[in-house]
């Protein structure tokens, strides 16, 4: 019987603080990261992952300013991953 990696033991956990913690209060911004998380954050890397805990940190206006386009991270790291972001929206439309 094959023994699983830790990485995918732990990955439902990680999945469900992040989920918990793309609750913001604006309903919009929870609602692009809860379905980001759910169906995208398992494709990226491991720094993508740890860059996207650090980006929900950020302050609501300036994320939603980043995943709505109105606003570019400076970071060329965040630039991709809000990139991922966002083309995850186009694919569930």
């Amino acid at each position: 019987m094959p023994v699983p990696d830790f990485q995918s033991l732990m990955l439902p956990s990680l999945k469900a603080r992040l989920k918990w913690r793309c609750r913001r209060g604006m309903r919009e911004l929870d609602a692009v990261l809860e379905a980001f998380v759910e169906n995208s954050f398992e494709a990226l890397d491991e720094e993508d992952k740890s860059r996207f805990a650090t980006l929900l940190e950020l302050p609501d206006p300036e994320l939603y300013g980043y995943i709505s386009g109105r606003a570019e991270p400076e970071d060329r790291h965040y630039v991709r991953l809000i990139r991922c972001i966002r083309d995850s929206l186009e694919f569930r439309r």
